[in-house]
């Protein structure tokens, strides 16, 4: 294969972990907490134009992450208020509205996010004096980082904050009764979940080295949602399948040519109806019948 596949295919591979770190976001609100959302992708969207303001003004990388991730984890908060009063559909409606208004200043504020002009040369990072121009450097350090998130996650999940998640998501009276703050839990799956989508948008950045407001409009939101549906909600591993899915599958069925976009759309359609607990429960299930057998 020629250098330049090779390049493709590492991007590839970055861009599925940059996604899955959004997705894990998704789960977070979605999966464990109980909540919903649809504002993933404008998430995305301030981190990756904070990150490329910023670092074009000749802010180092580091800060800001830091800065993506603490912004995201405040205005989280802020998003997870109307879900103490609202659930379900209507707290939807209310997600969604804030990722048009986002959509709508990434497009319309000309004078700092470029409109649809967009942001381009946006710088590599380095690390420790080492430049990760390099498509396959910058693979290994986005790499770290999603392991590393990973980790966190399983972190938490594992915590008495995961227990209280899930306990959030079942049965919000019962867990208040137990002595679940729920107030505080719901507010803290929005921030958290939040982050990890600004998180993923301060590595977007770099990576395509030029945004502009159409990945981070209405439709990679329901893609996002999409993705934690399809890998599995609640599991573990269901944002990095969801992920493969969203963002693998549509290359491999490239060979298709003008139909891979119709082959894609029906496996999707196959795969809620049929394994409606997602990839992960239904691998889950064959296991456990294997063990049985």
């Amino acid at each position: 294969p020629s250098p330049g596949l090779r390049r493709y295919g590492t991007y590839i591979l970055t861009l599925w972990l940059v996604t899955a770190i959004a997705a894990m976001g998704v789960n977070l609100i979605v999966g464990y907490a109980g909540q919903e959302t649809l504002a993933q992708a404008a998430f995305v969207g301030i981190g990756a134009y904070l990150t490329a303001i910023t670092t074009k003004a000749g802010v180092p990388f580091g800060i800001a992450f830091a800065a993506s991730a603490t912004l995201t984890f405040v205005i989280g908060i802020a998003l997870g208020f109307p879900a103490l009063r609202v659930q379900k559909h209507y707290l939807a409606f209310v997600t969604l509205a804030f990722s048009v208004l986002c959509w709508l200043v990434f497009r319309n504020e000309q004078w700092i996010t470029g409109g649809v002009m967009g942001l381009r040369d946006i710088e590599r990072p380095s690390l420790f004096g080492l430049s990760l121009r390099n498509h396959v450097r910058f693979y290994w350090f986005v790499l770290a980082i999603a392991a590393v998130l990973t980790f966190v996650l399983w972190w938490i999940v594992r915590s008495p904050w995961g227990r209280a998640f899930n306990a959030l998501r079942e049965n919000p009276l019962r867990a208040e009764s137990l002595g679940v703050d729920v107030r505080l839990y719901t507010l803290l799956a929005f921030a958290l979940g939040s982050a990890y989508g600004g998180m993923a948008g301060s590595l977007y950045a770099p990576l395509v080295e030029f945004i502009d407001p159409s990945p981070f409009a209405l439709g990679p939101s329901l893609l996002f949602m999409l993705m934690v549906v399809i890998g599995g909600s609640g599991t573990f591993l269901g944002p990095f399948v969801g992920a493969g899915v969203a963002v693998l599958l549509p290359e491999w069925l490239r060979a298709w040519e003008t139909f891979y976009l119709l082959i894609y759309a029906v496996m999707v359609m196959l795969m809620m109806a049929l394994f409606p607990d997602g990839i992960v429960g239904l691998a889950g299930r064959l296991l456990r019948r294997r063990v049985r057998a």
